[in-house]
């Protein structure tokens, strides 16, 4: 049987999303040889509309670190949110409590701006390649084999050999799998009893702050994208069907979460894109075995009511390049060895704000009358002390890196 070519490098990351390049760029400016393999193509990639609220060291990553300052310009800084319940609305602002922002930035354009990136420094990003097998986790030279599916035409079987590889592959990570099958490790899962609705509005904007809504008639957020289109959500079943729902029908509910006596009213328009986002939290320990390192959505999952997704797979690239670069100078393995601690450390910080951020703001369908009022009595918490708001602010605008 003939064997297939090999290609050598330090690191070989599997996934070629926000997290995967990131790490790539960040490793490259140290001269840290590595390869990137997505099974994706970049058109499929940049025009798959995903929400992103960047913390302020998510947005100075993209800026300092040599990307590019296209979030500075396109990016919408907020400078808070609203909670709103019981019809009346509470702004918390981010920089009077913590001196801080967020800036709503889509996750499809952090890809665009680190594609743009690699491309311009001569990374090797090899996009439309599928990782058939992932070989040797217990080895001192892991590796995958692949093949480039471009086009629709299946290339020849390839072997990629690395001293550290990375799976930043996402929800449904090879990399993961093969730990899971392989390797000792434990996996957390909490399940949710429901989803969200998503929708996409051509419209103007409604508020100039995310407004997060807890009513009778359930959870919705009203987010913005642009000044023209602006996206919304609102709770729903799992197993809610789009094509049940008119846009009279959805715009109809919407209204209703975010009806009080202000006569506040949402501004409406044709709708463009509707989805049902499924809800669970997870996270996989450890995130390393020997030199098999996990970062991003392959080692963890969050809800997205506390925008918390693509931060903490920056945090987790942050954590492991830093890893990286002292191993590649020091030979000392030291951080590496760590990593899985140190970022795991900031991966339950993240659980536990995007949990409370959800089990208060929605409505359980089970959920008794003393349930109802005892989360109203929480939210009255949170806004009616500066201590509460403070709180909420410095979990939203994130933490450190460790």
């Amino acid at each position: 049987m003939t064997q297939p070519p090999v290609t050598r490098t330090r690191v070989g990351i599997v996934g070629g999303g926000p997290a995967g390049l990131m790490l790539s760029h960040l490793l490259a400016r140290q001269g840290i040889d590595n390869v990137v393999l997505e099974s994706r193509d970049p058109e499929t990639i940049a025009h798959t509309h995903r929400a992103g609220i960047l913390e302020q060291p998510s947005v100075e990553m993209l800026t300092d670190m040599g990307v590019d300052g296209r979030v500075r310009t396109v990016g919408d800084e907020h400078r808070g949110i609203i909670l709103r319940f019981d019809g009346e609305s509470h702004a918390l602002d981010f920089p009077e409590l913590v001196g801080a922002t967020v800036t709503l930035y889509a996750q499809n354009e952090v890809f665009v701006d680190l594609a743009a990136a690699r491309r311009r420094d001569g990374g090797d990003v090899r996009f439309e390649t599928e990782v058939l097998e992932v070989l040797d986790v217990d080895s001192d030279t892991p590796g995958v084999r692949f093949r480039s599916v471009a086009a629709g035409e299946e290339g020849p079987v390839e072997e990629l050999r690395c001293d550290i590889l990375v799976g930043a592959d996402g929800s449904r990570s090879t990399v993961r799998k093969a730990l899971q099958r392989d390797t000792e490790g434990e996996d957390h899962f909490h399940a949710y009893p429901f989803a969200w609705f998503g929708i996409l509005a051509e419209a103007p904007k409604s508020s100039p702050e995310l407004i997060y809504a807890r009513s009778e008639h359930g959870f919705g957020l009203i987010s913005q994208r642009s000044e023209t289109v602006q996206r919304m959500y609102f709770q729903c079943d799992p197993s809610t069907r789009v094509e049940d729902w008119s846009d009279d029908r959805i715009w109809d509910r919407l209204q209703r979460i975010v009806a009080g006596p202000d006569g506040f009213t949402l501004k409406t328009g044709p709708i463009i894109d509707k989805t049902v986002l499924g809800f669970r939290s997870y996270v996989r320990t450890p995130l390393s075995h020997r030199n098999v390192f996990l970062a991003g959505d392959a080692g963890h999952t969050v809800p997205p009511t506390g925008a918390k997704g693509l931060n903490l797979a920056f945090a987790d690239v942050r954590v492991l390049a830093e890893a990286l670069e002292s191993w590649a100078a020091t030979g000392s393995r030291d951080l590496l060895d760590a990593y899985s601690e140190t970022a795991l450390t900031r991966v339950w910080k993240d659980q536990n704000f995007s949990y409370w951020m959800t089990t208060m703001l929605h409505a359980r369908p089970d959920a008794s009358e003393f349930e109802d009022m005892r989360v109203r009595g929480e939210l009255r918490n949170v806004v009616q002390s500066r201590y509460g708001r403070q709180f909420l602010a410095e979990q939203y605008t994130g933490w450190p890196s460790a």
